[in-house]
């Protein structure tokens, strides 16, 4: 009886144990990741931070492609993308991306 306690107690702290160092390794390698990709990651966060500005729902990819310059145009539309945003067109043909949790504000605002 007192063997199998003790080989139960071993098995959770060794699991335990594992446990906590494979956090820890998951974490590291996240760090790693997020410093290799930090470009893209930093892009995505610079687009939200245009697109969810309170007075304009939706901004033109001229704009956008001016303030996160040196992407090219298809690698930028990907991280807008990213960053959870849609495109429509306006009659002129001009390209337009507002973020997809923002469209029941952009429906309210031209309903107005």
């Amino acid at each position: 009886m007192e063997a199998a306690i003790f080989s139960l107690a071993g098995t959770i702290v060794g699991g335990l144990i594992t446990y906590f160092l494979q956090q820890q390794r998951f974490n590291q390698e996240l760090k790693v990741k997020r410093e290799e990709f930090k470009t893209e990651f930093m892009a995505e966060d610079t687009a939200k931070h245009f697109l969810e500005h309170k007075s304009y729902t939706d901004r033109s990819f001229e704009t956008l492609q001016k303030h996160l310059g040196g992407f090219e145009e298809d690698e930028l539309r990907k991280i807008l993308v990213r960053a959870g945003a849609i495109r429509t067109f306006r009659q002129d043909g001009s390209e337009w991306w507002r973020l997809l949790s923002r469209m029941d504000e952009y429906i309210e605002k031209v309903k107005d």
